[in-house]
């Protein structure tokens, strides 16, 4: 079993940057498919970047394709979520979430693919 607990957020300009962060407890950080959702008031949660096990594979919800970067670092079991050229349409909680993997398995891109999740950590854009 795995904990997550997400660090960043904030309130931005719009044309800001926020960097997630996403903190995992235990010793097997390294064998866990990683994603981040997010979810607005009245809307369903959707998924945002994911990211292999080892890191080598990224996907991306085409609207943030090219302005936020999944990232991890195995050593320190976090993952991060960095976001550039933030729209208020990005204004959300935002969660990260883990299932456990094999070096084979693919990005999941659906919330239910997900086995752990965190709190959420709530980022607002300002027009």
């Amino acid at each position: 079993q795995v904990q997550l607990v997400e660090s960043g957020g904030g309130l931005v300009q719009a044309g800001g940057s926020l960097r997630l962060s996403c903190a995992a407890s235990g010793r097997t950080f390294s064998s866990y498919a990683m994603g981040w959702f997010r979810q607005a008031p009245g809307k369903e949660r959707e998924f945002v970047a994911g990211i292999t096990r080892s890191g080598t594979n990224k996907r991306y919800v085409d609207s943030v394709n090219g302005r936020f970067t999944i990232s991890r670092d195995n050593a320190k079991n976090t993952v991060y979520l960095q976001m550039s050229s933030l729209e208020p349409e990005d204004t959300a909680v935002y969660y990260c979430a883990a299932r456990p993997s094999d070096y084979s398995s693919p990005i999941y891109y659906t919330a239910r693919s997900y086995d752990y999740w965190g709190q959420g950590t709530q980022v607002t854009v300002s027009s």
